[in-house]
C-alpha cells in the first residue's frame, strides 16, 4: 500500500469546476429560455395537507420562496460558467466519456406530461401493492398513483406513523421541514454541471422524513421516477429527492429511474441522504431508462457516528448513463456499503464514477461493482476512497470486475486510493477478462447445451450482486430483466468459450 506525501485538496470543488469550465460549449444557450420561463413563474403555491381530522392550507412563507430563487440563480449561473465537460483532456473525471452528442440535441423543460397508468409502470418497474409506493412523473410527485394514506397532489401527506412525505419546500407538518437553505448542503451545485442544472431548474421535489419508530422489517419505501413520452421535442427532466434519517432509525429504498418516452431525454437525478447517528439504510437503486436516454444520476450521502449506509446499483440501457455516487463517513465507526453490476450491449456507454471519504476513525467501507459488457458497448468504473488524516483504523476495500462478452466492447477501469492517516487498512484492485474455452466445455460435458452454458456463465457472473437485492419481489423482477436481455447479450457476443 503506497501512502501519498501532499495533503488533501482544500479547493477540490473549485478546482473540478475550472477543469469543467474547458468544457464549456454553446449547449448552454439551449437551457437558457427554460431557465428564465421558470424564473419568471412567481406563483406562490399553496399546499393542502389531508388528514382523517380535515384539510389545512400552507402557503410558503416568501423568506422561503425568495432564498429558494436565490439559490436557483446561483446555480444557473454557475451552471453558465462551466457548462458541461464536453472537452475531456486534461479532466479526469470525464476521461473516458463522451458529451458531445447531448450538446447536439435540444431539449426541453417543463413539456406537459403524458398520461401514466399504474400498469404501464408496473410493466417497466418493480413493483408491489404492499410497499410504499411514491410515484414521480417528470419530476413532479403523483398523488393518483402513489398509495401513501391521505396523499394528494401538492400536499404535504402523512404517511405512517413514522414517515412523513412531503414537497421540498412545503411548510412544516408534523415537527417535518426542509429548509431551502439545506438544499445542496450535502449535493453542492457547484460540484458538477448536472447538480447544478437539477438545482437550477428545481420545482418540485419529494422530501422524506424518517423518525427513530422507522424500522426496516416495514415494508419498503419504492420511489419510482416516471419521464413521459412527448409528441414534442427532447424532453429535459431533473427530479430531486432528499431523505433524512433520525437516530437509530432504519429502513429499505428502492429507487427506480424508467421510461416510457420513446424521442431522445435527458434525466439529471439528485438524492441527498443524510443518516442520523445509528441510522441504517438499504438503498436499491435501478437504472432502467431507455436506450434513447441520457441519464447522469448523483448520489450524495452523509453519515454520522454508527450509521450504516448499503447501496445496490443495477444499472442497463442508456445510450450514456452515469451512476455518480460518494458517501462522506463524517462520524466514528460509520460503515458505507457500495455495490452493484452494470450491462451493456450495442453502442450503450455506462460510467460509474463511486467515491468513499473516511475522516473520522473506525469506518469501515467497500466497494464492488461488476461489468457484463457485449456488442461494441463501453464501460467506465472510476473508484475512489479518501482516507483523511484523522480518520485512523479505516477499514477499506475496492473492487471492478468485467466479463467483456465481445471483441469490439470496452472498459476502461481505475481503481484508487488517497490515505493520509498511517493505521489503516486498504486494498483495491480490478479484471477484465473473457469466459475460457475450458469452462465452457466443463459445462457442455455434463450435457448443458452450448446456448444455455452461455446463459448459465453470464448468470453466475452476476449473481453475487443480484444477490444483494434481498427483496422478493424485486430480486424476481431483476432476474426476469436479465432473462429478456440475454438473447441479446448472447448474439452480440463473440469470445464466450475463445479466451
Amino acid at each position: 500500500m503506497k501512502q501519498s506525501n501532499s495533503e488533501p485538496n482544500a479547493n477540490a470543488i473549485s478546482t473540478h469546476a475550472e477543469m469543467m469550465l474547458k468544457g464549456r460549449a454553446s449547449h448552454i444557450d439551449q437551457f437558457r429560455s427554460d431557465w428564465e420561463r421558470l424564473r419568471q413563474d412567481r406563483s406562490i403555491p399553496i399546499y393542502q395537507h389531508h388528514t382523517p381530522e380535515g384539510s389545512r392550507s400552507y402557503e410558503i412563507e416568501q423568506r422561503r420562496i425568495d432564498r429558494f430563487e436565490e439559490l436557483r440563480g446561483d446555480a444557473f449561473r454557475e451552471f453558465e460558467r462551466i457548462g458541461f465537460p464536453t472537452r475531456r483532456r486534461g479532466n479526469e473525471l470525464w476521461k473516458y466519456t463522451d458529451l458531445r452528442s447531448i450538446d447536439q440535441q435540444r431539449f426541453l423543460f417543463g413539456i406537459p406530461s403524458a398520461s401514466v397508468t399504474k400498469d404501464e409502470i408496473a410493466a417497466k418497474a418493480p413493483w408491489s401493492d404492499e410497499w410504499m409506493n411514491i410515484v414521480i412523473i417528470d419530476g413532479r410527485l403523483s398523488s393518483d398513483l402513489s398509495n401513501l394514506d391521505y396523499n394528494t397532489y401538492e400536499l404535504m401527506a402523512a404517511g405512517p406513523p413514522n414517515i412523513t412525505v412531503g414537497p421540498l419546500l412545503c411548510h412544516p407538518v408534523y415537527e417535518f421541514e426542509v429548509e431551502p437553505y439545506c438544499l445542496g448542503d450535502i449535493a453542492d451545485y457547484r460540484e458538477n454541471a448536472f447538480v447544478a442544472l437539477n438545482t437550477a431548474f428545481l420545482s418540485d421535489g419529494i422530501a422524506l422524513s424518517l423518525n427513530a419508530d422507522m424500522k426496516a422489517e416495514e415494508r419498503p419505501i419504492n420511489l419510482v421516477f416516471v419521464t413521459t413520452a412527448s409528441s414534442h421535442e427532447p424532453r429535459a427532466v431533473y427530479p430531486r429527492a432528499r431523505i433524512s434519517m433520525d437516530e437509530d432509525s432504519s429502513a429499505t429504498v428502492i429507487e427506480t429511474h424508467i421510461s416510457l418516452a420513446s424521442a431522445p431525454y435527458i434525466t439529471a437525478p439528485v438524492l441527498e441522504v443524510e443518516l442520523a447517528e445509528g441510522a441504517s439504510l438499504k438503498h436499491y437503486r435501478l437504472q432502467l431508462d431507455a436506450e434513447q436516454a441520457f441519464h447522469f444520476g448523483t448520489t450524495r450521502v452523509r453519515q454520522a457516528s454508527g450509521s450504516d449506509y448499503r447501496s445496490v446499483s443495477f444499472a442497463i440501457g442508456s445510450a450514456i448513463g452515469r451512476n455518480d455516487i460518494h458517501s462522506l463517513l463524517d462520524g466514528e465507526n460509520a460503515e458505507c456499503d457500495l455495490k452493484g453490476v452494470y450491462i451493456t450491449t450495442n453502442q450503450q456507454h455506462q460510467d460509474n464514477e463511486v467515491s468513499t471519504t473516511h475522516t473520522k476513525p473506525g469506518g469501515t467501507s467497500r466497494q464492488y461493482y461488476k461489468g457484463i459488457l457485449a456488442g461494441d458497448s463501453r464501460a467506465v468504473f472510476s473508484g475512489k476512497i479518501v482516507v483523511e488524516r484523522g480518520a485512523q483504523k479505516t477499514d477499506a476495500d475496492q473492487k471492478d470486475l468485467n466479463l467483456l462478452l465481445s471483441h469490439g466492447c470496452e472498459v476502461d477501469t481505475k481503481p484508487s486510493l488517497e490515505i493520509y492517516a498511517d493505521d489503516v487498512k486498504c486494498a483495491h484492485g480490478a479484471t477484465a477478462g473473457h469466459v475460457d474455452e475450458d469452462t465452457l466445455f466443463y459445462l457442455q460435458s455434463r450435457g448443458i447445451d452450448y446456448q444455455a452454458a452461455q446463459a448459465m456463465l453470464i448468470r453466475g457472473f452476476a449473481a453475487e450482486i443480484l444477490d444483494e437485492f434481498k427483496e422478493p419481489d424485486l430480486r424476481a423482477s431483476l432476474d426476469q430483466l436479465l432473462d429478456d436481455m440475454m438473447p441479446q447479450l448472447q448474439a452480440s457476443s463473440d469470445t464466450i468459450g475463445t479466451a
